[in-house]
């Protein structure tokens, strides 16, 4: 039986079959994959989610020992698992002898620093390898930016779409034009046929039990112990392919849109196949761009440009942004807001039709696209004065793709803004009137859409302007916002007052609404 020289850790976001240590077998390598409570109880996370890292990175253990590779898994349950990596790879390097110690670029800030400490004390040789994922190094953007007091998307975009020849005619891009707003994020005709998702049927009642057994926390629900979402490389593949086929021609149009009987509408669901790295991003964008160029009577540019916006430019932009202001962007606070979250964020019990759509979908899905998150669910959140640190764990908690150099720079700071503008141009609040433009849940909600004040005002409207006069000194002079507080200093004096008594009333009674 040949020794085993070298242990390598796999963490349960690398699942990536054509990494180079995969090109061949070796019998003196270990590959070492854990179920740790120490990545389930950090912050409540939602079952779907637990389940579908558990089982992802078990399909992924099986798919490299099929392989000839050699695989140690701990399950969650198993005697011999101290529950946290340091513990575990201690004792599996001590009992295997092996005298060298691998492992992956974490991806994310805590593990990089546990990691790197723990490699210091293991005495044995230590190597950390690249992940071969994304499309950028970690210090690629801070370079970019070098200098700049502001990093914004729309150059960094541009800059990778020339670097990578995407969507690029010489030095322009296709169709004359970097993106396509004005043709994208319409609000739904209602015409246009929902295509039917594509579900998957992985039976998780095995990890469901351990789960309970272990007696860990969670959040959500998980109807008939079958989980929808991908949790292989060929699931992940169908998946895009559905998308491609199905969805694409429609995409851009109405990435924005809100129904709140079609949770997912034109959108991939592929971010938790990409950020477990069971899909790669160049893939999923030549796959994009590849049937744009063979259907361009099917699917526009608008389309296409969209979606690649999306994996080519604010994806990596995220995990750059990330890495240059990590570890301060996670103590950020730039309105020094205090509020606990509301209560119904757990639930999904609240008379906001829009919270309780948008709520009720993530906790049966563990999902939501960009917009509910961003302008119905972190909307509110600003607007309330929420503390960042409640929202990000809920963020991180709530959603399948939630990994923290993802979360982290989108809530705190595309939604909350709390780094005070340093990734976005300005914060993105809004009264009822974009919900309803943007969705179907105005109609029918207990509140008034049109009223800011009174009873059945709805708490968007009151709340909105209430945030002007709390923050006027700091947008102000905001080129993008600072006519709203302008507009507020137009008010009559009587109705500032009944809006500010209307949302300090709110304020008072979140949990309530």
């Amino acid at each position: 039986m040949t020794r085993t020289k070298t242990v390598r850790l796999i963490l349960g976001d690398q699942l990536n079959e054509h990494h180079s240590w995969f090109a061949a077998a070796d019998d003196s390598v270990l590959h070492v994959l854990m179920e740790v409570r120490q990545e389930t109880d950090y912050v409540v996370h939602h079952i779907q989610k637990v389940a579908a890292f558990f089982s992802a990175m078990r399909s992924f253990a099986g798919t490299l020992s099929a392989n000839g590779h050699q695989v140690k898994y701990l399950k969650l349950g198993d005697p011999e698992n101290r529950q946290n990596f340091a513990e575990n790879l201690f004792r599996i390097i001590t009992e295997t002898g092996a005298q060298r110690f691998e492992y992956l670029a974490p991806d994310e800030y805590r593990l990089d620093r546990e990691l790197r400490k723990t490699a210091g004390i293991l005495g044995v040789d230590c190597l950390v390898c690249d992940t071969e994922h994304f499309l950028t190094g970690r210090k690629d953007l801070g370079r970019f930016f070098a200098g700049k007091k502001t990093f914004r998307m729309e150059s960094f975009y541009r800059h990778m779409r020339k670097k990578h020849d995407i969507l690029m005619d010489g030095n322009s891009p296709f169709g004359g034009r970097w993106n396509f707003d004005v043709e994208n994020r319409q609000a739904y005709d209602g015409k246009t046929p929902l295509p039917t998702p594509v579900l998957f049927e992985n039976d998780v009642t095995g990890i469901l039990q351990e789960i309970e057994s272990a007696g860990i926390t969670t959040i959500g629900g998980l109807a008939d112990e079958r989980l929808l979402w991908p949790v292989d490389r060929p699931q992940s593949l169908a998946l895009l392919h559905d998308f491609i086929q199905q969805r694409l021609p429609h995409f851009g149009t109405y990435q924005d849109a809100m129904i709140a009987d079609h949770w997912d509408m034109f959108h991939s669901r592929l971010s938790f196949s990409l950020n477990t790295k069971m899909l790669h991003p160049a893939e999923v964008i030549h796959a994009a761009v590849s049937a744009w160029k063979t259907h361009k009577a099917r699917i526009g540019l608008e389309q296409v440009e969209g979606f690649v916006r999306q994996i080519l430019g604010w994806r990596e932009y995220m995990r750059g942004i990330y890495w240059h202001l990590m570890p301060a962007l996670e103590k950020m606070n730039f309105f020094s807001h205090k509020a606990k979250l509301p209560g119904f964020y757990w639930t999904g019990k609240t008379k906001m039709a829009c919270m309780a759509a948008a709520i009720g979908q993530s906790l049966k899905q563990a999902y939501a696209h960009h917009i509910q998150r961003l302008m119905v669910t972190g909307n509110f959140a600003l607007l309330a004065g929420v503390h960042p640190d409640e929202v990000d764990a809920w963020y991180m908690g709530i959603y399948i793709d939630a990994i923290q150099w993802v979360e982290l720079p989108n809530t705190r700071g595309m939604s909350q803004w709390a780094d005070g503008g340093l990734i976005a141009t300005k914060p993105y609040v809004s009264t009822a009137r974009y919900i309803d433009r943007m969705s179907d849940s105005c109609s029918g909600c207990f509140y008034d859409k049109t009223s800011r004040t009174g009873g059945r005002g709805c708490p968007f409207n009151s709340l909105y302007w209430d945030f002007f006069a709390r923050h006027r000194d700091k947008l102000a002079k905001n080129p993008r916002i600072g006519m709203m507080v302008r507009t507020w200093d137009r008010m009559k004096a009587v109705e500032q007052e009944k809006t500010l008594a209307r949302a300090a009333g709110l304020k008072r009674d979140l949990d309530d609404l």
